[in-house]
């Protein structure tokens, strides 16, 4: 396993990914090409979670799948610092396709509440010129061919998570509220979808998820979506492994088989 921990920098930031990139062996197929998942967890746009982070890493390699962890920038950083740095960490994987065994069609970036919001960002903008010219890179390098979304924060309207809006934009808070409303971005550009969230979920209300998803079928944009009837917001894999220190409410047997199905899903794109 390639495990490296990458300065990711930008104009003014530098944010940190770790790769867990799995090693090909002559014995199998000295030359196979992964799927490469760029994890972007949560955390209000105030901090990235460890549960979202290499636990969902880890599970990945287990279906083989390339994985990294983006240890984006958050608060006092805005919009668009953060997602600058995802983008640049996309263009990354695809420069090191030859070395780390990736599948240049199959990068995926997954995310987990305001990380959600984050990995969603890059579907609806990475073709706008304003990443392009921060960058001085082409869109087509950062493109995602996929967004794996876990109870994201999408919408900056009636059913918005405030604190991560907030955090997100700082002073650019009024100027800015309404583009970042991401179902408001959705176009026929915005790259196959996996969404997955609990009907219980006070923190991220369901409509965020659904509110996308209907974006996406107007924009006749391919999609999967799971709404578990039960759940509190910040499950991550809902299993003993990641749930938080004396909060039993992140345990959830019954969610535990997103990640099969996004698997699954990932081997189909």
């Amino acid at each position: 396993m390639i495990h490296e921990i990458i300065d990711i920098r930008t104009e003014h930031s530098e944010a940190k990914l770790y790769t867990y990139i799995l090693d090909n062996s002559p014995e199998i197929d000295r030359n196979r090409k992964r799927p490469t998942i760029i994890i972007c967890p949560g955390g209000a746009y105030g901090f990235t979670s460890d549960r979202e982070a290499e636990p969902i890493a880890i599970k990945m390699n287990a279906m083989g799948f390339n994985a990294c962890v983006l240890r984006y920038s958050v608060s006092p950083a805005v919009f668009p610092t953060a997602l600058l740095e995802l983008s640049t960490a996309v263009a990354l994987i695809r420069k090191n396709a030859e070395q780390w065994h990736v599948d240049k069609n199959k990068v995926i970036v997954t995310g987990f509440s305001a990380g959600g919001h984050l990995a969603a960002s890059l579907g609806v903008f990475w073709n706008r010129s304003f990443l392009s010219e921060s960058l001085g890179i082409s869109n087509e390098e950062v493109k995602p061919n996929g967004i794996l979304l876990s109870y994201p924060v999408i919408t900056s309207g009636t059913h918005a998570h405030r604190g991560s809006f907030v955090a997100l934009l700082g002073e650019n808070y009024d100027s800015l509220l309404d583009e970042v409303s991401l179902e408001k971005q959705v176009t026929d550009q915005t790259p196959p979808t996996f969404l997955w969230h609990t009907f219980t979920d006070e923190a991220v209300p369901v409509e965020n998820s659904l509110l996308f998803a209907d974006a996406l079928l107007k924009n006749k944009v391919s999609l999967e979506m799971h709404i578990y009837p039960e759940g509190a917001h910040g499950l991550s894999l809902g299993t003993e492994e990641t749930k938080g220190k004396d909060e039993e409410w992140t345990l959830q047997p019954e969610v535990v088989n997103w990640i099969e199905m996004a698997g699954r899903w990932i081997k189909g794109l």
